[in-house]
């Protein structure tokens, strides 16, 4: 009877330890990773052998070599700062320069108000230090970079140029993408001298808005005559630097593309401290962007107006000829002018 018994209980533990080796190699496999059933190498030249055996990585190009192409255009912003007075004068009267406040016109007294959008071309002579390539402390002084660089340093905002009535903001992320062009790439093949077949490498080459290609800006503004002062208020409301779009021939101008506006007095601040290039000097030394625009010290043309247009076109949309486009921006001109001078007698 009592060998019995311990039989049983031998026959009790040995069960109880194989159920125990189960379940310690279920638990094993349990924390092992979902789809590795390879067995682990022993040693260094197992692992090696199993990289050799590993399929190869699929690679569209082969074993070309792909390399990015020079990066064209672009707005530099990273301008160093001189370490000296760079100059025989000092400039810091630029630098503490505040634009003085409108005068105040009240709506009872515009006996005549009338709204006008113009185009800047930079490539007229007038308009060449819109093209100033110098480098300053505050950066490049093309009138686009000090445009960029107000808007990227927070002074200013930049709104979208899917209308000019400044209703949508663009943040960073979609104003850099307006600066990039798209930010669009395409990949090239250079092909061998010797062997036109053989292809030696790849080249990524990605767009890149260049500030060349910023030749003109369009400008809106308000001619008010303030009865109470007797003179007539020419108010800029916003600059839009624009693009100008060429047909297949690259010749050939289809119109311009907005790339986005500014609402201007948010950014008379800026212009009033940045120098504008002077040719001549004159013993007035430099002028700055906002004497500029005040001034009128620019060449422009209409392009659109609120008077005797209903249906709110350009004047590129009735007028088809160029030049007789032009010469109606004039006449708009000379009926904001006329209205002034007929208001006297002389």
């Amino acid at each position: 009877m009592r060998t019995q018994l311990v039989k049983g209980l031998v026959l009790v533990i040995a069960l109880g330890a194989v159920v125990l080796n189960a379940d310690a190699q279920r638990r094993g496999r349990s924390k092992r990773p979902a789809g590795n059933t390879q067995q682990q190498p022993q040693n260094q030249q197992e692992q090696q052998q199993q990289n050799n055996n590993a399929p190869a990585k699929y690679n569209p190009y082969g074993n070309v070599p792909i390399e990015m192409g020079p990066r064209v255009g672009g707005f530099n912003d990273t301008i160093k700062p001189s370490m000296r007075n760079d100059g025989a004068l000092e400039k810091t009267v630029f630098k503490d320069r505040i634009p003085l406040p409108y005068e105040y016109l009240r709506a009872d007294d515009a006996l005549f108000t009338e709204r006008v959008w113009r185009e800047i071309d930079v490539r007229e002579k007038i308009n060449l230090p819109f093209q100033y390539k110098a480098e300053d402390d505050n950066g490049s002084q093309r009138f686009i970079n000090i445009l960029v660089n107000a808007v990227r340093s927070g002074k200013v905002t930049a709104f979208s140029p899917d209308d000019d009535r400044f209703t949508t903001p663009l943040d960073s992320t979609q104003f850099e993408r307006i600066m990039s062009g798209g930010g669009q790439c395409d990949t090239n093949a250079v092909y061998d001298l010797n062997d036109p077949t053989k292809i030696v490498k790849y080249v990524v080459n990605c767009s890149s808005l260049n500030p060349d290609e910023i030749v003109k800006y369009r400008i809106k503004e308000d001619w008010v005559f303030d009865r109470e002062a007797s003179r007539m208020f020419c108010r800029i409301i916003g600059i839009a630097p624009c693009k100008v779009q060429y047909a297949a021939d690259g010749k050939t101008e289809r119109g311009v593309s907005v790339l986005f506006w500014i609402y201007y007095p948010d950014i008379r601040a800026t212009l009033a401290r940045s120098e504008v290039y002077n040719p001549k000097n004159m013993g007035m030394g430099r002028l700055t962007w906002e004497e500029l625009f005040e001034t009128r010290m620019f060449g422009s043309y209409i392009i659109k107006s609120t008077m005797d247009n209903p249906q709110n076109r350009y004047i590129r949309q009735y007028v088809k000829d160029p030049i007789l486009a032009l010469l109606e921006g004039d006449n708009i001109k000379d009926k904001i002018f006329n209205y002034e001078q007929n208001l006297w007698s002389y």
